[in-house]
């Protein structure tokens, strides 16, 4: 449905919340919480967890404007979106402006990130560089790998596994069997949030060339993959208490099951765009609340 030309325009800096997508932020929250925690009891580098938090949502927050724009110029974004309101389709900021902040953001990441590199080393600054050349390439770039149904496993890998795992080696100094498996849980559910995305995009980035997985995929095999996403994600918590790998408070996460099965339910049905907006959102919600009490149960 198009949206009307008499909706409002918001002020200046309402349009840079919109995009920065606030709702999106806690994916880049819940993997440095998740990471730290499996580094063990305390935090014996408080410091470096706070800049990997910042320069983690710094990062987010300059995806988020890279795509607001590469997804404009490509003509991915049009009148006929379904999703939230996109700030340089809508014409409440310029393309130049977007192009300046992403700059901007990803370079104060890039700051806090020398830090980090001086406490982690190398592979912390591999880390840095690979996760905002993702960040452009997503959707910008003459290969966009959002475009050619490589977003899951971007999102998977950099959201997942590498954040998690990066986090847990900036208070160890290693890499533990632990930190790999709570990084898998993690990047299920942040996946599951993309997938809910595509799965209302699916027409209006088809018309557009954008061949995401979910496209590729279509509506069934896109619902089986969410399904598959989140049912994997809670059978996490009991593999880790069966190797050993955490203790008795290892079910904690699973009290958030009834509103992953909920979702379940809505994503396998709905089809419109108001409903998949609002199962998108509580995906987000599923997410936070299940890193919080997953990092809860690695530290108790």
């Amino acid at each position: 449905m198009a949206e009307s030309a008499t909706v409002a325009r918001p002020r200046l800096w309402t349009a840079w919340v919109m995009a920065a997508r606030p709702a999106t932020l806690p994916a880049a929250v819940v993997p440095v919480i998740v990471g730290t925690a499996v580094a063990g009891p305390g935090v014996p580098r408080p410091l470096s967890f706070l800049a990997a938090l910042v320069a983690a949502l710094l990062i987010q927050i300059g995806t988020n404007f890279a795509n607001d724009l590469f997804d404009f110029r490509k003509g991915a974004d049009t009148a006929d979106r379904l999703g939230p309101r996109r700030v340089t389709q809508g014409g409440l900021v310029t393309p130049g402006q977007v192009a300046r902040a992403t700059g901007f953001t990803l370079g104060l990441a890039t700051l806090i990130g020398v830090y980090l590199v001086v406490v982690g080393g190398w592979p912390v600054a591999a880390i840095g560089v690979l996760s905002i050349a993702c960040c452009l390439a997503y959707t910008g770039g003459p290969w966009p790998l959002g475009y050619h149904g490589l977003g899951d496993v971007c999102v998977f890998l950099f959201f997942g596994v590498i954040a998690v795992v990066g986090s847990a080696y900036l208070q160890t100094g290693g890499v533990t069997p632990l930190a790999v498996a709570a990084s898998i849980p993690v990047g299920l559910l942040v996946t599951a949030i993309l997938i809910v995305n595509n799965l209302r995009d699916i027409d209006t980035d088809r018309v557009a060339g954008k061949r995401t997985l979910a496209v590729r995929l279509g509506r069934t095999g896109t619902r089986l993959e969410f399904a598959a996403a989140v049912l994997g994600a809670y059978c996490m918590p009991l593999g880790l208490r069966l190797a050993g790998l955490v203790g008795g408070w290892f079910w904690l996460p699973e009290l958030t099951l009834p509103l992953a099965l909920s979702l379940m339910l809505v994503v396998a049905r709905a089809s419109d765009g108001p409903t998949l907006n609002g199962a998108l959102k509580r995906t987000g919600q599923l997410h936070l609340l299940f890193g919080l009490l997953f990092a809860a149960s690695v530290v108790l």
